[in-house]
Order: C-alpha cells, then sequence, then structure tokens
C-alpha cells in the first residue's frame, strides 16, 4: 500500500499501568498525587491523552479502587491543565489456573468483576475515553488469562457508550479488531471508533512491521487509530506509528528507559515522541483539537 503519514498527530501518555513496574524505576508513580503530577507534566510536555491505572498507594500493586480514581481525575481537573482523560477498564478481567495438572480452583491473582463494577470509576469520573480490551488472551504468565468474552464486552461496550464516553478499542491481535468491527455492527460502539493497536505484549500480535501493517490495513476506514510497542521498541513504532497514518503512545506503563540504562519520565518520553513526530514533518495536536477530531464529550462533574 502506498505511503500515507500522519501530518497531525496527537500523544498519548500511558502514565502508569498494572504491570509489576513500581519496583523497577523511582519514576513509576503509585498514589493518585504522584500518578496525576505525571500526567500534568506530560501533558505540558506535549501529551494531548492521559491514558491512566490506579495503584495502591503504599505497595504499588494494580488497584480498582473507586476512591482512587476520583482523587486522580479530580486533581488532574482542579490543576486547570487541559488534556484529555483516558481510564483503564481492563481490571477485573483476570483469571489464574491452579497448573496443567489442577487447573481449577482458580488460585489467587484471579479478579472476575461484573461490567457494572468494572466501569463503576467510569460512571463515577466520566472521563472524556476509556480503554475496552476487546478480546481474551493468554497474558504473559503462564496461567493467567486476560479474559473478555463476547457477552460482557457487549455489555460493556453499550454502557460506555451510553455514559457518553467514547471507547478506546484495545486491539492486542487481529481477531480483536475483527470482534471490534462487529461491535459497532451490533450498535455497541459509535462507527466513528477508536482503537489502540497494541504490539508485541506476549502473546498477542508481534511487534514486527509486517504485522503492524496487517493490523493497519484491517483499521475500517472512519475509525481513528494509535499504536505502540513495549521497551526498547517505544521511540521507533512512534515512527512507524506516524508513518503507517496513525498516532502515538508512550509512558511509563510501556516502557521504563529513555535511553540504554537511563531511566525515564513520563514528561521525557512525552518530550522525545514530540522530537520525532515533528522531526517527521508532522505537528503534534492540542487535547482541544483531539476533542474536535474524536467527537468527545469533556463532561461536567459534581
Amino acid at each position: 500500500m502506498p505511503l500515507t503519514m500522519s501530518r497531525e498527530v496527537f500523544i498519548t501518555c500511558a502514565v502508569t499501568g498494572a504491570g509489576s513496574t513500581q519496583d523497577r524505576s523511582p519514576h513509576v508513580p503509585r498514589s493518585p498525587q504522584q500518578i496525576a503530577e505525571s500526567a500534568i507534566a506530560a501533558a505540558k510536555a506535549g501529551a494531548a491523552v492521559v491514558h491512566c491505572h490506579v495503584r495502591d498507594p503504599e505497595t504499588g500493586a494494580p488497584a480498582r479502587d473507586l476512591a482512587l480514581y476520583r482523587e486522580l481525575t479530580d486533581r488532574i481537573r482542579d490543576s486547570e491543565t487541559d488534556v484529555v482523560l483516558n481510564l483503564t477498564t481492563g481490571m477485573g478481567g483476570d483469571l489464574v489456573f491452579g497448573g496443567p495438572e489442577k487447573p481449577l480452583p482458580l488460585v489467587e491473582g484471579t479478579d472476575m468483576a461484573p461490567a457494572s463494577e468494572r466501569l463503576a470509576h467510569i460512571a463515577e469520573c466520566r472521563p472524556e475515553i476509556c480503554t475496552l480490551d476487546c478480546g481474551t488472551m493468554n497474558f504473559a504468565e503462564k496461567d493467567y488469562v486476560m479474559t473478555n468474552t463476547p457477552g460482557m464486552l457487549q455489555a460493556m461496550g453499550r454502557a460506555i457508550t451510553e455514559l457518553g464516553v467514547k471507547p478506546e478499542i484495545e486491539a492486542f491481535d487481529t481477531g480483536h479488531l475483527w470482534y471490534a468491527k462487529q461491535l459497532v455492527a451490533d450498535g455497541m460502539i459509535e462507527p466513528d471508533a477508536l482503537v489502540q493497536l497494541c504490539m508485541g505484549i506476549p502473546w498477542g500480535a508481534p511487534d514486527d512491521l509486517n504485522t503492524l501493517m496487517a493490523m493497519v490495513n484491517n483499521v475500517p476506514d472512519g475509525w481513528t487509530f494509535s499504536a505502540f510497542a513495549l521497551g526498547r521498541h517505544q521511540m521507533p513504532y512512534v515512527a512507524a506509528a506516524v508513518l503507517a497514518g496513525g498516532h502515538v503512545r508512550v509512558g511509563l506503563e510501556d516502557n521504563l528507559f529513555l535511553e540504554r540504562g537511563v531511566l525515564a519520565t513520563n514528561a521525557q518520553l512525552v518530550e522525545k515522541a514530540v522530537g520525532i513526530v515533528e522531526g517527521l514533518g508532522a505537528r503534534v495536536m492540542t487535547p482541544a483539537e483531539v476533542r474536535a477530531k474524536l467527537n468527545l464529550k469533556k463532561q461536567e462533574i459534581a
């Protein structure tokens, strides 16, 4: 296919994630205050969107606590820093089996929640965007399965849309895009869908460029896509996503290093992404431009 690079690009910063990175870098934020401060710094560095999880402030373990989300979003909004809020809904779909010879009962780490509970913080905090992991997959660890059934995705997709929030489809493989198209066809998601192509997450789509283009070529006309890869491939994928016609994601959720042996902050990763985007001849979009492009609703919260 001919090269059609993006000329206007928005940057998403994935601020902290839910992975076990909290003790691998002092820059990975834990408390709502730390996550908010890191998100605000990323926004000031050029990120139009901040994608946020919350963590237990003491241990750094991933959390689904509604109060933590409310504190985080209030702190970002109260700062009067203009940025598009994107909250995860990935928590609450975790199955951990007991092992090959005794898979049942399920063991510690299992966290399966109803759709309404997985979306409670979305209903409470009303971000412009929230994620929707659009499939089930083996996810790195030997007995762990990230679980998102078609029924769960239908319920969540419908509920997110009814809340006036745009779902960001997280596609970890081509089949996830296939099902996302079905969600749109069934009216669960609006036709102007937003999708994040998640490359190189074991055991989803590998992060080679042939697979990226296979994913890109399966994104329907009228949709908007962004793409990222993990670790040392994060910055090369900034360039790859722009050249493929999409937008970009960086941040400590996916990569801890600015360069070999040098731990990064979120703001530094965003600054480096801005340099790559502009070096390619594209312009970095503002939050207001992203809202207009994606038809986002900035909702008032009491």
